[in-house]
């Protein structure tokens, strides 16, 4: 992973993100209303990797909090999260480095920890910064995720199935909620497809930039492949408690 290439690469996105980002807003829905059905008051929130606030904005409406601090690498995150939560302290940076005394209710996250490469450090490092009692909640990408993507390119991110998610979870977290869930979005043109990814921030598997004839090979192939462009997504949603 390069924490540079996925900041450039959502950083460009931001304008489109919300209105593309379909499969995200259902997931950001999803984990909020579990979260509530847990508890709907909390007095501090610690959200990671909250980009143009499509989970700030759901979790504003769903529950109640006295602090809200959000994480981002993009620095422009933080109007957008301010327009939301005027108040909210914004850390800038790789989630994993942030430094702070405070102690948190809640920690959460949509459709960030794909982008990690070791969940058993990401939940070491967290942990100690929940209260007793304190919720860690979470959606992730699993191996399905982009497989049509995978098929045509080879490019896909080490995406961990729902066993292993839990697997590695348990031992940090009693297990409150786990869910799988799959979207299969079609298109009417491959690059109506891949201009889905870059509106998404996405097309971040490769720091190689397609050249012309690289993007027409990939029209052909997805064409020959299938009969409607599509992309599946498949996602995993997490929620977990310390013991």
């Amino acid at each position: 992973m390069n924490p540079k290439l996925i900041k450039k690469q959502f950083e460009k996105s931001f304008e489109t993100y919300d209105k593309n980002a379909v499969v995200q807003r259902v997931l950001a829905e999803k984990l909020s209303s579990q979260i509530a059905k847990i508890r709907v008051e909390y007095e501090n929130i610690l959200e990671l990797g909250c980009g143009t606030g499509l989970l700030t904005k759901v979790l504003a409406k769903n529950l109640k909090f006295k602090n809200y601090f959000a994480n981002d690498l993009v620095e422009k995150s933080e109007k957008y999260i301010k327009l939301i939560v005027p108040e909210a302290k914004f850390f800038l940076g790789n989630a994993q480095k942030i430094k702070t005394s405070q102690k948190f209710d809640l920690i959460i996250s949509n459709a960030v920890f794909q982008w990690f490469e070791n969940l058993d450090k990401v939940f070491e490092y967290f942990k100690p910064m929940l209260r007793k009692d304190g919720i860690f909640a979470f959606t992730t990408f699993a191996p399905d995720n982009y497989k049509e993507i995978a098929y045509l390119t080879g490019l896909s991110l080490d995406y961990k199935s729902l066993g292993e998610v839990k697997t590695v979870c348990s031992k940090y977290f009693d297990i409150l909620y786990t869910e799988e869930y799959k979207q299969t979005l079609k298109f009417s043109t491959p690059l109506e497809l891949l201009a889905h990814m870059k509106n998404t921030g996405v097309n971040s598997l490769t720091s190689k930039h397609w050249t012309i004839k690289e993007v027409k090979d990939f029209c052909d192939r997805c064409s020959d492949c299938y009969a409607t462009p599509k992309l599946t997504y498949s996602a995993i949603i997490f929620v977990g408690r310390v013991d």
